[in-house]
C-alpha cells in the first residue's frame, strides 16, 4: 500500500467511527443485487456507468434479453427447454409492449408538430 491509499483508508475509517455516514440515504439497508452475469466481464463497468447515467433503461434491457432468448431458442435441441424459452420470450415481448405503450408520444401535439417540421425539411 502506498501512502495515499493508507491515508485515504484512515480518513474513511475515522469518518465511519465518528458517525459521518449515518445520515446517508439507504444507510443500514441491504444493497440491491444486480445480475450482470449475461454481460461479458470486460463490458460490465461500461454497462453499469451507462445504466447509472440513464442511457440504458428497461426498454434496452428487454431488447437485449429478447435477442439472447432468441439465440438460445435457435441453438436449443431439447423440445421441453425450447417451450420454456418460448414462454420467456412471450413474457418479455409482452413487457416490452407495455413499456412502449406507456411512453407512447405519437398522439402528442408536440410530437406531431416536430414530425411536421422534420418532414418539411426532408422534402
Amino acid at each position: 500500500m502506498d501512502f495515499s491509499q493508507i491515508a485515504s483508508e484512515d480518513k474513511i475509517r475515522r469518518a465511519y467511527e465518528d458517525g459521518e455516514f449515518n445520515d446517508l440515504p439507504g444507510y443500514g439497508k441491504q444493497l440491491k443485487h444486480e445480475d450482470l452475469s449475461a454481460i461479458p466481464q470486460e463490458l460490465r463497468m461500461a454497462y453499469k456507468m451507462m445504466k447509472n447515467a440513464g442511457i440504458i433503461n428497461e426498454e434496452t434491457d428487454l431488447r437485449r434479453d429478447l435477442l439472447t432468448i432468441e439465440d438460445l431458442i435457435d441453438k436449443c435441441q431439447d423440445n421441453e427447454q425450447r417451450g420454456v424459452l418460448q414462454e420467456k420470450l412471450t413474457q418479455k415481448k409482452l413487457r416490452l409492449n407495455q413499456v412502449m405503450k406507456s411512453r407512447k408520444t405519437s398522439n402528442s401535439s408536440l410530437f406531431k408538430n416536430y414530425e411536421t417540421k422534420i418532414n418539411n425539411k426532408l422534402r
